[in-house]
């Protein structure tokens, strides 16, 4: 189950490593009438050490999982 959960976690981190290196910005559609925004900003913009970084981690994270033994208590 820890191998599982700790490679999931590394491919996603990849993931959206991959989509800040290509993304330069983010434009949030407005919300229908009569409802809450729950973030104040309309674009979110990554900085520069974003996608190199979570690639990075995301990668070690996979490789680890890899290490992981089947079973971890027996």
């Amino acid at each position: 189950m820890w191998r599982s959960l700790f490679l999931a976690f590394g491919a996603y981190t990849c993931l959206l490593g991959v989509e800040t290196l290509a993304v330069e910005k983010a434009v949030l559609k407005k919300p229908p009438q009569g409802q809450r925004r729950l973030i104040d900003r309309d674009e979110i913009v990554p900085p520069d050490w974003a996608p190199w970084s979570l690639l990075a981690s995301g990668a070690v994270v996979t490789l680890y999982s890899f290490t992981i033994p089947r079973r971890v208590g027996g």
